[in-house]
């Protein structure tokens, strides 16, 4: 079996003043295998975005350690993390995050545009290129999968919110990350959309290979993913975690019931 992509060990994750601190994140230990669509579920407060900000390198966990592409993330300089993260992540948010002043092609392109301002890429443990590279015809070849041709000389502010996020995840495929990182991306427009989202995260990895780590307290969202891991105060409830053919809509039910959320 091929090492994973993305592994944490015993993550904690404290705020608040040193007296009155409460653990948003708890002993968290998890992995995530190459080409794999992962899902962590849980209800708002339990610790998700805090989770995705970690393992991405965005924000230093109180205690344990997250490996990335077989780097020990927070063992690197702020600046090697930078890179790291750059090169091997894509990114999708709730609230989309697209440049207001740029189009939809300039905004698909913004990552190619960052990673050509130098600064070396990042190599993946072992040696090799890493899945950050970009080929030619990507932006082309994205823009006729997510079905934007037509939109590409259009400002954000003139597009639907599924619109807004097919440009979204275009941006975050176009360097060819190892990793997509997403963070509740159909929250903010309709069921209908969510939908036609998710199923073109589902191609992303079927056809493309890309590794996907959602975080979502969506049940409907979650269906689409080939593993699902429940979070709830801060904690992992693997007894209850779901893979593959056990990922359907009546065992994540049961799975939520069981929890309480």
């Amino acid at each position: 079996m091929s090492e994973p992509i993305l592994q944490t060990e015993g993550l904690y994750k404290f705020y608040g003043a040193e007296a009155g601190q409460f653990p948003v994140v708890r002993e968290l230990s998890f992995s995530v295998s190459p080409g794999r669509f992962v899902t962590v579920m849980g209800p708002s407060g339990s610790g998700k975005s805090t989770l995705l900000h970690m393992v991405s390198g965005l924000e230093p966990p109180s205690g344990g350690t997250v490996h990335l592409a077989g780097h020990d993330l927070y063992s690197l300089s702020e600046k090697r993390r930078t890179l790291l993260r750059r090169d091997l992540v894509g990114f999708v948010f709730q609230f989309y995050n697209l440049i207001p002043n740029l189009t939809v092609e300039d905004n698909i392109r913004l990552p190619l545009m960052i990673g050509a301002g130098g600064g070396g890429k990042v190599e993946l443990a072992g040696g090799g290129s890493p899945a950050g590279t970009a080929v030619a015809g990507e932006v082309e070849r994205l823009v006729e999968f997510f079905q934007l041709g037509e939109k590409l000389r259009q400002f954000p502010h003139q597009l639907s919110g599924g619109e807004m996020q097919r440009v979204s995840i275009a941006r975050a495929l176009v360097a060819r990350p190892a990793v997509i990182m997403a963070d509740e991306p159909t929250g903010n427009i309709s069921s209908s959309a969510g939908d036609e989202v998710m199923k073109l995260f589902r191609r992303s990895c079927d056809e493309f290979g890309q590794t996907i780590l959602l975080v979502t307290h969506n049940a409907r969202d979650t269906a689409y993913s080939d593993e699902v891991h429940f979070l709830k105060d801060g904690e992992l409830h693997e007894e209850v975690g779901l893979k593959d053919a056990r990922v359907t809509h009546d065992n994540i039910a049961a799975a939520l019931d069981t929890l309480g959320i």
